[in-house]
């Protein structure tokens, strides 16, 4: 059968039409924000909290429409770049600042459910990380490096009990992160547009940016229908590229990422997994998964530069879970969508002012939901209050990413690292045969 054109998500939230209308004539504003994403409702909502009452968010399709409503809906610490790599680029310090902002953001994330009651399927459950390799020493390697580096503290999962929490053989041990919850990423970006507009703030749907000028001693935006004039402006568009300003979108490639969802599972969910918390694997090409509250299964994973139909989707992922869960042979999936996230070239979020009043937030690279947050607190403490914390990324600047060079060299490199999993997976196996 043919899949939805719509994702869970987008199925499990009630919009209102007469929310969030088109900008219509010319205003002028504090703060014009450009993208209804995480980055960009962050940005908007921390510069309320600190007092900037003159706040506009400009979304070209719907709250949400991005990678920010589409995602796995996993809530945690990192950076797409890896804390070793962080490590060598950074030093001990400036990496452990970093890494630390997107933890104190996944607790931002929670204290702003709790404060503005936004009802999004929050479980408060935990991350596993799955060995799909027989060898432990990646998980003890990273295990010792954020406990030394970072002081951070993931529990050891033997493989006995990884296997009574996920019922497969196809894992090993594992890494447990506690402090790491899972959610309906829609509901969340929802909440926050209300908490938004709740605070003063105003918020723009069926407004796509079509031009960008300097104007005075601040930025002149148009849309069809209107335009704004804003001391300072922030670009947040992700991976559904602007095309405001050049040299920003030629420093990301959008890439597509892959989500299903299977039919209600009812008492079939225990048959899988006896545990509440978000699954990873340790692959470069892994496969991510949670259980929902309706008993549904969401499963995705891989990368490519190929924005996929439902039906394609389906196709591939189906594949995915049933090495990992052959029992689920013939299960529905009753949604498949695909989505574009931002990817820069050093594997790090570009945040910034990049010209005077001209703020820019993207690149999350497909693990974004702390990071995001953090980017949006970073910006709007530096417009409000002069913050310099944005200069730590000035390493992670608007390097190009050689489109379209580069999306060949995005896929070429991703099925170099899936080959490499495979060559290392048949190895284990045919010493054990």
């Amino acid at each position: 059968m043919s899949r939805p054109a719509v994702s869970y998500y987008s199925a499990t939230v009630e919009r209102n039409p007469e929310r969030f209308a088109p900008l219509k004539g010319a205003e002028e504003v504090d703060v014009c924000v450009i993208g209804g994403g995480f980055a960009g409702l962050n940005a908007a909502l921390g510069l309320l909290e600190r007092g900037v009452r003159d706040v506009m968010v400009l979304e070209a399709r719907e709250v949400g429409h991005g990678a920010s409503g589409r995602n796995g809906g996993f809530v945690f610490g990192g950076f797409s770049r890896g804390e070793d790599a962080l490590l060598r680029d950074l030093g001990p310090d400036r990496a452990r600042t970093l890494y630390s902002g997107t933890l104190q953001a996944v607790e931002t994330i929670r204290g702003r459910i709790a404060r503005h009651a936004i009802p999004c399927d929050y479980r408060d459950a935990g991350v596993i990380w799955a060995n799909w390799f027989r060898d432990p020493a990646v998980l003890r390697s990273r295990q010792q490096l954020l406990a030394d580096s970072y002081g951070v503290k993931w529990d050891w999962i033997a493989q006995k009990d990884l296997r009574n929490r996920i019922l497969t053989t196809r894992y090993y041990d594992g890494l447990f992160e506690p402090s790491a919850f899972h959610f309906h990423p829609l509901k969340y970006a929802l909440g926050l547009a209300e908490a938004i507009e709740r605070s003063g703030g105003r918020i723009h749907q069926g407004s796509p940016a079509v031009r960008l000028t300097a104007e005075g001693a601040g930025w002149r935006v148009e849309t069809a229908n209107g335009s704004v004039v804003a001391r300072h402006v922030v670009l947040a568009c992700g991976g559904y590229l602007a095309g405001l300003v050049r040299r920003v979108d030629a420093a990301v490639l959008p890439i597509a990422t892959y989500v299903m969802v299977t039919q209600p599972l009812g008492a079939r969910m225990q048959e899988v997994l006896q545990t509440e918390a978000a699954v990873y694997d340790t692959r470069f090409a892994f496969d991510y998964y949670r259980p929902l509250p309706d008993t549904r299964l969401l499963w995705g994973g891989r990368i490519s530069v190929l924005d996929r139909s439902a039906a394609s989707v389906e196709r591939l992922l189906r594949r995915d879970l049933l090495k990992v869960f052959p029992r689920l042979e013939g299960v529905g999936v009753d949604y498949a969508w695909s989505g574009l996230m931002s990817y820069a070239r050093h594997q790090m979020p570009q945040i910034g002012e990049i010209a005077p009043g001209l703020w820019l937030a993207q690149a999350f690279g497909g693990h974004g939901v702390a990071p995001t947050t953090f980017a949006g607190e970073v910006v709007a403490s530096a417009i409000a209050e002069g913050d310099p914390r944005w200069r730590e990324f000035a390493a992670y600047g608007l390097v190009s990413a050689l489109k379209p060079a580069g999306f060949v060299g995005a896929q070429l490199s991703y099925w170099w690292a899936e080959s490499r999993d495979a060559w290392k997976d048949w190895s284990e196996r045919r010493h054990l045969a």
